[in-house]
């Protein structure tokens, strides 16, 4: 075989001799899993690939580099994603990625500067009016992004669908980045399968719109209503958002506003989408206890209410307290279910058993490095379990990345960690908390607050040591964002959150549908303890594949009439299994007796000063092809060259693009990070 030896010095010599040509701007498709920060650098895919159930969000993003000369006036469009049906409307949204710099790290490791997080939306999904998404501009040498969701209706056709998302900017600049989706035959259900109680103080929303915390009901009404139905959109529920002056409300008043968001008849993009839990927010007495205990009953969302007796004693409230609370909520609303953050040990030491119904461990305590609290825990939960209406939830905090300032907890270090909603963390931290609370078989989740620093939100976040700690949306108030109505904005991470709500349909339908072990080894392998959070991006997406082609594998011999819908679990009685399994409690669950990392006693958190007796922190067609593809990627030519070409450049380029052209197919995810 001859020598290619004088062909590649040839070709080098002729590239060194070439002249620096300017790089122009690029854009490029990109999967919801990758934080495309400044310097991220430019990419060429132009095509994303995308898999999802009839009544599922599915996001992914487009994102631009300025090249030497930068952009100037970006805007984006894509009308509709066109197939059996046509996606369109209030069903595809376009934001844009605002930018939010840290000052200090929520982790040591992770970079300091500007991240992704606030998305303004072109069009707001809530009173839709058009923001002021665009224009913008993208600086020369950085990159900048938009996200785009799709939400599948629950009436669309199963089959293929394709979206061009067009970007223009100044001077006739324009790119093409398409979008192909693939539904398949199933649906996931409005309501969350997994209840969650995601608490909001009203007096943060007052402040940070309308700069004041002295907000009557009224004024704080139609506001807080918004807050609401975007929470159950992104498939989770504030639980305790209503003010608490005048108490007890007027109850007809109150359900007029709440009993929509109750019953599943609010206007939702999630058709029938209702709150999965209602928090007592009054004052801890026998009297209105009593009367809140009545009208819940009356109105048959006694099964979804719930008290907290404390929070994390003994440092929030003391054990004595605790047990006080319990008695009396015992004697004057026994159907009333009694709600605690604390963990097994807590709650036998302290004989807690029988005045608590819903036990809320941190995920920490329940599948640990601490000595006190290491490895899987479930087992320890047991006894309190067999008691009838019982339950286990779980909760994260603070102690995800270290709750005193200046310090983190050992294990939390770029590329492992415990699930986190900071928004300097990696996605598959915001999206992996669902994932551990299958596995541990935690049929409910807490969050203790999602609008602590809502007022400095664009700016500053920094709380309890962390970027984000307790803060999930922005106020998109018309100063901040343009039109005229006052709106709650998502982060990313709330589009993270969400996608791992979804991630946990698709488990759980895994398991209703006969193959529990399968959903669990799925689960397992993608997160072999909770502290062990991988930032493999594409690992997620390649797991949730692998859920949806077993579903399909499980459902295709039914009949039509049987239908492949997952069941609507929101409002299961607590306690109830939710991934089919009959494994005992506390038995491994990934055949591993691979000891955990080297334990941390992390500490508890402090206290919110919000915190009112709450909780503070601290398919067929997806083939193996498919799942390898979204593992590996691979690139498509794609824009941002110089109009005049050497020629020698040219043969360089031809030379090279023989490579190229082999992997020319760009399935999402296609990078790791």
């Amino acid at each position: 075989m001859a020598s290619t030896r004088p062909f590649h010095a040839a070709l080098l010599s002729l590239t060194l001799a070439l002249p620096a040509f300017a790089a122009g701007p690029a854009v490029w498709g990109e999967g919801m899993m990758v934080k495309v920060r400044p310097g991220t650098a430019a990419r060429s895919a132009t095509e994303v690939r995308l898999t999802a159930a009839r009544n599922e969000f599915v996001s992914f993003q487009v994102a631009l580099h300025g090249g030497d000369t930068g952009l100037k006036g970006v805007r984006a469009k894509l009308p509709a994603l066109e197939g059996p049906a046509t996606l369109t409307g209030p069903d595809v949204t376009l934001y844009r990625e605002a930018l939010i710099t840290t000052k200090q790290a929520s982790v040591a490791g992770e970079p300091v500067g500007a991240w992704p997080d606030g998305l303004v939306p072109d069009r707001d999904e809530l009173a839709g009016e058009t923001r002021n998404a665009f224009p913008f501009d993208v600086p020369a040498g950085e990159s900048r992004a938009l996200w785009v969701d799709v939400h599948v209706p629950q009436g669309a056709p199963a089959g293929d669908y394709t979206g061009t998302v067009t970007v223009e900017a100044d001077g006739g600049f324009q790119r093409q980045v398409t979008a192909r989706l693939t539904v398949v035959d199933a649906a996931l259900p409005s309501t969350s399968s997994l209840p969650s109680a995601f608490l909001l103080w009203p007096p943060h929303v007052c402040r940070a719109h309308m700069g004041r915390e002295d907000c009557t009901a009224e004024e704080l009404q139609p506001l807080l209503e918004r807050y609401q139905r975007m929470a159950l959109e992104h498939r989770f529920t504030l639980s305790s958002l209503f003010p608490r002056k005048p108490w007890p409300p007027e109850w007809r008043c109150f359900d007029a506003t709440w009993g929509p968001y109750m019953e599943g008849t609010a206007p939702t993009r999630l058709p029938g989408a209702r709150m999965t839990s209602l928090e007592y927010v009054g004052p801890l007495d026998a009297a209105n206890l009593k009367d809140f205990t009545a009208h819940m009953k009356d109105k048959g969302w006694l099964d979804r209410a719930y008290v907290q007796l404390g929070d994390e004693p003994p440092y929030g409230t003391t054990f004595a307290q605790v047990q006080a609370n319990g008695d009396l909520v015992r004697q004057a609303a026994p159907g009333l279910r009694t709600m605690l953050t604390t963990n097994s040990r807590e709650l036998k030491a302290n004989d807690l058993g029988d005045r608590v119904d819903v036990v809320v461990p941190l995920v920490n305590h329940l599948d640990g490095t601490d000595a006190n609290f290491r490895g899987d825990q479930r087992e320890t939960y047991t006894a309190f379990l067999k008691r009838p209406g019982t339950a286990l939830w779980m909760y994260q905090s603070c102690m995800s990345h270290g709750c005193a300032y200046g310090t983190n907890a050992p294990e939390n270090k770029p590329g492992a960690g415990w699930p986190s909603y900071m928004l300097d963390r990696s996605a598959a931290k915001a999206r992996a908390m669902e994932w551990v609370t299958y596995l541990e078989g935690a049929t409910g989740e807490l969050y203790y607050q999602t609008v602590g620093m809502l007022s400095t939100a664009w700016a500053d976040q920094y709380r309890y040591n962390g970027n984000g700690d307790g803060t999930l949306f922005y106020p998109g108030t018309p100063q901040a964002i343009g039109g005229k109505t006052d709106v709650p904005v998502a982060s990313m991470r709330l589009k993270l959150l969400r996608q791992g709500m979804q991630d946990y349909e698709w488990l759980k339908a895994v398991g209703d549908a006969g193959d529990p072990a399968f959903a669990r080894k799925v689960a397992r392998d993608l997160i072999p303890a909770a502290s062990r959070v991988s930032d493999d991006s594409a690992a997620f997406d390649a797991a949730r594949l692998k859920l949806i082609q077993r579903y399909e594998e499980l459902t295709a011999g039914q009949k039509p009439d049987e239908g492949t819908q997952p069941p609507d679990a929101g409002t299961q009685q607590p306690g109830t299994p939710t991934d089919g399994s009959t494994q005992q409690p506390g038995t491994p669950t990934d055949g591993s007796t691979q000891p955990p990392e080297t334990p941390t006693d992390g500490g508890t958190a402090p206290t919110p000063d919000e915190a009112s007796g709450g909780p503070s922190q601290r398919p067929s067609d997806v083939t193996p092809d498919a799942v390898s593809d979204a593992q590996s990627g691979g690139c498509s030519t794609g824009g941002g060259g110089t109009a005049a070409i050497a020629g020698g450049l040219l043969f360089a380029a031809w030379a090279l693009g023989g490579m190229r052209r082999r992997h020319a197919r760009v399935t999402v995810p296609a990078r790791r990070r």
